[in-house]
């Protein structure tokens, strides 16, 4: 019976702690289905903050890597401006070097004051001088430029009528053109003729001096060797060559009768000498021997009626020798007397 009481009581214990189980486990699963819903929104957020947080870091990251360039940037000016600091002090102490040798140098003027009144009197005179002297180079400027203006004026007049001559040369050209064809032809003519009078004055001096040996033609000149009128290194001519002048200077008068007027032309005489070298207290040089026999003829053909206006005296010295031989038959034919009828 006992037995029967006590698992009774057991049951009836039992029946009544069942509910109270049944609601604190009800309660613990709202409290853990709370917790899990608080943890879940606590994940979320947490997840978003994070989010958020790894954006906000990104940015913090290009701003610290801004922020280090600039702090680089600074750091280049900062010593950029150290260096100019440093210059700047450089020059501060320069400066203040100069100031106080300035300071001296004024002193030194202030003491000198008095002395430098003068030179500066003297300056200002000098100034006003120059002053002077730049009104006046002023108004030659200015006269200058008026000078350039009328030239221009007058080169553009001549520049016109240059204009106009060159439109008259451009129409006078062919009639130029034929007048020169002329000319030519005319000159040709008169070269001819006077070749003609050439030969017939060579023909008469030829048949008057036939009968000389050391007279002759050579080319177009006429030939007399020296010793027909001058003794050796004498510039006087001798009586034989003198007559033998006279009868050139008969040919050379008939001559000139029958050469037109309008022909311009010259006997030239052309004195030449050997290599023989001549110091006399007269003659210095072979120049001068060769040129007082050129005058001396020249001077015995005007004697005898020869115009000096047809007539050349010219002197070669030992320079065209006929025979450059150095024995004394070459030295004799180079010392001679020639005789050129030519245009003058």
């Amino acid at each position: 019976m006992s037995r029967a009481l006590s698992r009774r009581s057991r049951s009836v214990d039992n029946a009544y702690y069942w509910p109270g189980f049944v609601d604190a486990m009800a309660q613990l699963l709202l409290v853990i289905v709370f917790l899990l819903s608080v943890f879940m929104v606590a994940q979320f957020l947490l997840a978003r903050e994070i989010t958020g947080q790894d954006t906000v870091l990104v940015k913090l990251r290009s701003q610290i890597a801004e922020l280090s360039s600039l702090l680089a940037l600074e750091k280049s000016a900062k010593t950029e401006l150290e260096t100019s600091l440093g210059s700047l002090s450089d020059n501060l102490k320069s400066a203040r070097d100069k100031t106080s040798e300035l300071q001296l140098l004024l002193e030194g003027l202030t003491n000198d004051e008095k002395s430098s009144n003068e030179a500066t009197i003297q300056l200002e005179t000098k100034l006003k001088s120059e002053k002077d002297l730049s009104s006046q180079a002023l108004a030659r400027v200015e006269l200058l430029n008026q000078q350039i203006a009328a030239l221009r004026r007058q080169i553009g007049i001549l520049n016109d009528a240059l204009e106009a001559a060159e439109s008259r040369d451009q129409n006078s050209k062919t009639q130029i053109a034929d007048l020169g064809k002329r000319l030519n032809s005319a000159l040709a003519q008169r070269v001819r003729e006077l070749a003609r009078f050439r030969s017939e004055f060579f023909g008469r001096l030829r048949r008057i001096l036939s009968n000389r040996s050391d007279v002759s033609i050579v080319g177009d000149r006429f030939v007399f060797q020296s010793e027909v009128l001058f003794p050796k290194g004498a510039t006087e001519i001798n009586p034989l060559g003198a007559k033998e002048l006279d009868k050139l200077a008969d040919a050379i008068r008939q001559l000139e009768k029958e050469i037109p007027g309008d022909i311009a032309w010259v006997l030239r005489v052309d004195g030449h000498t050997d290599t023989d070298p001549i110091n006399t207290a007269l003659m210095k040089s072979n120049w001068e021997l060769s040129s007082a026999r050129a005058i001396a003829v020249v001077k015995q053909l005007i004697s005898k009626g020869v115009p000096p206006n047809r007539l050349v005296a010219a002197g070669f010295g030992e320079f065209q020798p006929i025979d450059p031989a150095d024995t004394d038959e070459a030295k004799a034919r180079n010392r001679r007397i020639e005789l050129k009828l030519t245009e003058r």
